[in-house]
């Protein structure tokens, strides 16, 4: 077994070094927005135009997670956050690789104090305060902070080739933008010690036996799911479906009593929703609800 691991890590590692190893690209891509992107694409797609299709576009680095990259993914998900019309986010890769994770050139000269001056992975947190949801639609190699990107989304849908991984261990550090903590949380401690201090990755039908997935796809059926997957949720209300997220985050960082306390008032909340009203109207009269996001 150790003999195993030991393989793992080194493969993991060679895949983030080679990523590191990469260039920047530096190709323009025209947006649904007025932004030209240096490191991402975006596009509205479905059939009501009210998904956001976020694409991580550096292919030649692995879709290596450089500050621009982030930088650029924070703005996108800020500007479609405030636009009424999206109701949800998907957000992807290539088929090659989701993100082989952070961009191990950029980190190399970093010193402690630079990182705790310079408040180091403070972009990346713009992923988990989104309040759309966001669908997280992996291909390929989703390997330490492209792991842990996939894991601040609120759903993940794997193509079958998917391979999740926290690889950190084999370059001296550990996870630091919650591989060690949201992995805990979703797969249970044995398995999250296992990936973190092995640097083992796991596949994708693992990862849905695990709960960190919840569906395996084809691969090149899996954009056109987790897009149909944002229509489904599309079809609520916008404002509802805030609400709901934010409950069932809820119950990752509190105790159970307190988080059906939330759950409770929050319930209390929808009575005071136009939306509300017309959902349980709708179903009384056996039609279709015509929902406001009021």
């Amino acid at each position: 077994m150790a003999n195993i691991a030991k393989i793992f890590a080194s493969r993991a590692q060679g895949v983030l070094q080679a990523a590191a190893r990469q260039p920047q690209v530096a190709t323009r891509f025209s947006s649904s927005s007025t932004n030209n992107w240096e490191y991402i694409k975006t596009e509205v797609a479905g059939e009501g135009k009210n998904v956001a299709v976020i694409t991580l576009n550096r292919p030649k680095a692995l879709n290596a997670l450089c500050n621009g990259l982030m930088k650029e993914l924070s703005t996108a998900l800020q500007q479609f956050g405030k636009d009424k019309t999206i109701s949800a986010i998907v957000l992807t890769g290539s088929e090659k690789a989701f993100a082989a994770g952070a961009d191990i050139k950029e980190m190399v000269g970093n010193t402690y104090s630079q990182c705790i001056q310079g408040n180091f992975l403070n972009d990346w947190t713009e992923v988990a305060r989104t309040q759309k949801p966001i669908i997280a639609a992996v291909n390929g190699y989703a390997l330490g902070g492209g792991c842990e990107l996939a894991m601040m989304c609120d759903i993940i849908y794997a193509g079958d080739k998917a391979k999740f991984g926290q690889p950190e261990i084999a370059l001296g550090t550990i996870p630091g933008a919650g591989g060690t903590q949201r992995l805990t949380r979703v797969v249970g401690k044995s398995k999250a010690m296992e990936m973190c201090l092995t640097g083992n990755m796991i596949g994708a039908q693992e990862a849905e036996k695990l709960g960190l997935a919840s569906k395996v796809v084809p691969a090149d059926q899996l954009l056109g799911e987790a897009v149909k997957l944002g229509e489904k949720i599309g079809t609520h209300s916008n404002l509802i479906v805030q609400l709901c997220k934010e409950a069932v985050n809820t119950a990752y960082e509190t105790t159970l009593q307190e988080g059906l306390k939330f759950e409770r008032r929050t319930f209390h909340a929808t009575f005071s929703t136009a939306d509300r009203k017309e959902g349980m109207t709708a179903f009384a009269e056996k039609r279709p609800a015509k929902f406001t996001n009021e």
